[in-house]
């Protein structure tokens, strides 16, 4: 039987993440695909990777994420929050390491809503004097 020892789950912008961390070798898989193949770029693999190596458990723990919504950048934020959140929960001496990165901080920043009579969220439609 597999057992979760953390369970963490993060958000941004659109993107949630559920993270679960359990006893291994340091495999990260993300919706049943493995980290490089799921996030093309290098530094969305390097972002999700980030809470691992400050805590210094790359191999120690697989860790197991289902991302939904949102795009690449924002699922790869997602999963970061995600693992950190959930790293914390496994060591809890990790916790200001985690903090003072900044990995358990929810990104706030989201899209604008569209307001009516504008084209965007602050962009007007043209003047027309005449």
């Amino acid at each position: 039987m597999i057992r979760n020892l953390g369970i963490g789950t993060g958000r941004r912008k659109c993107a949630i993440a559920r993270v679960f961390v359990r006893e291994g070798s340091g495999k990260i898989q993300v919706n049943g695909h493995e980290l490089d193949k799921y996030f093309k770029q290098s530094e969305l693999v390097t972002l999700v990777r980030q809470p691992l190596l400050v805590t210094a458990a790359e191999n120690k723990y697989d860790v197991l994420i289902t991302v939904l919504g949102g795009g690449p950048n924002g699922q790869a934020g997602a999963c970061r929050h995600g693992v950190a959140r959930a790293l914390a929960q496994v060591d809890p001496t990790s916790h200001t390491a985690l903090r003072a990165n900044g990995f358990l901080t929810r990104d706030p920043r989201m899209v604008e809503r569209k307001k009516y009579g504008q084209r965007g969220a602050r962009r007007r439609f043209q003047f027309s004097k005449r």
